[in-house]
């Protein structure tokens, strides 16, 4: 009997080992800090994967650029420093047009527009990612831009030699249309950009301006709709490949849910963070005339700039998400 004992507790021994040998536990980088809902949506799919693989697979998150600096993140997966990040899609604008197809004003004004923007862009992100051994598992739309100033933009003069803190290349060429000056901060550096002198203004969402408390350097916020951009998260295939089938199908399928749960949040974020920006002493407007045509020119100029750099492929995405568009218009009248 006690020979037997010891060989069940052996066997017992043996397949725990195995278990925990064949768990995968994966580093995850995002640049944003724990107050915005893209972190807490990421943590959230990070506990559905470790719960719906029973602990086969669990996501480590590092927020705020705890981990990784944000310009870093995509290069740090790709050579398997880490397994998984989030971006500011359009960050990656260097590599390709489409990534920044999402900051051209007037592409998409609306969340409906933005999520089929997103539908016909990504078989050819994917495929993009995938050369260079990447999956992305979903995206999700921050609530529309606008401009934080410290005092109502009544005129479009106001623009010349503004310090904007603009994230991106595309917006940074938006200000310069302008006539501002663009200035490239991470989220996490706002409040020290302001304080310091380094910038007077940001084109952002009103969900950053909420998480970063605006309302501490900024009085107006001018909700200009200008763009709706969106983050994206994505895997090594690497990592990915030495899953079990079954630990990828969970996996993938809580990047579904993520994604359906995001964009509801960011919609629901958008009004908190308007209510916020307001409660807090923040002056809430949209733009003038003036103000909007200036935007107008500055837009335009944005997107033929785009088309000149944009190929074949990147152009056939933006005209099949119109064609879509234009059919669930006309479906609607």
């Amino acid at each position: 009997m006690r020979i037997r004992a010891t060989q069940s507790l052996l066997l017992i021994s043996a397949c725990a080992f195995a278990s925990s040998v064949q768990a995968a536990q994966w580093t995850m980088a995002t640049p944003y800090g724990d107050a915005s809902f893209h972190t807490q949506n990421t943590k959230q799919f990070a506990e559905d994967v470790a719960e719906t693989t029973d602990g086969e697979l669990t996501i480590t998150v590092h927020s705020g650029g705890s981990l990784v600096a944000h310009g870093e993140i995509k290069p740090s997966v790709r050579r398997g420093t880490i397994d998984a990040g989030e971006v500011f899609l359009s960050v990656l604008s260097n590599d390709n047009p489409i990534f920044e197809v999402d900051t051209l004003p007037g592409v998409a004004g609306s969340y409906d527009e933005a999520f089929s923007l997103w539908q016909a862009t990504r078989p050819m992100i994917t495929e993009l990612f995938a050369e260079e051994g990447l999956i992305p598992l979903y995206a999700v739309a921050w609530p529309s831009q606008g401009i934080y100033t410290s005092e109502p933009l009544t005129d479009p003069a106001q623009f010349e030699g503004l310090r904007v803190r603009a994230p991106n290349i595309n917006t940074q060429r938006f200000v310069s249309n302008l006539g501002g000056s663009p200035t490239e901060t991470e989220e996490s550096d706002i409040p020290t950009a302001f304080s310091t002198g380094r910038v007077d203004a940001m084109i952002t969402s009103s969900s950053t301006g909420n998480a970063m408390t605006a309302w501490d350097y900024v009085s107006d916020y001018t909700d200009a709709n200008l763009w709706l951009p969106k983050n994206i998260v994505f895997i090594s295939q690497r990592s990915f490949d030495r899953l079990d089938e079954e630990t990828q199908s969970a996996l993938m399928d809580a990047a579904a849910r993520a994604e359906e749960r995001g964009w509801e949040a960011s919609r629901e974020d958008n009004q908190m963070s308007l209510e916020a920006l307001e409660e807090n002493g923040i002056a809430v407007s949209t733009p003038n005339e003036e103000v909007s045509a200036a935007l107008q020119r500055a837009g335009d100029a944005l997107f033929e700039d785009w088309r000149s750099r944009a190929d074949d492929e990147a152009e056939q995405a933006l005209s099949d998400y119109r064609e879509q568009v234009g059919r669930e218009q006309a479906g609607r009248e």
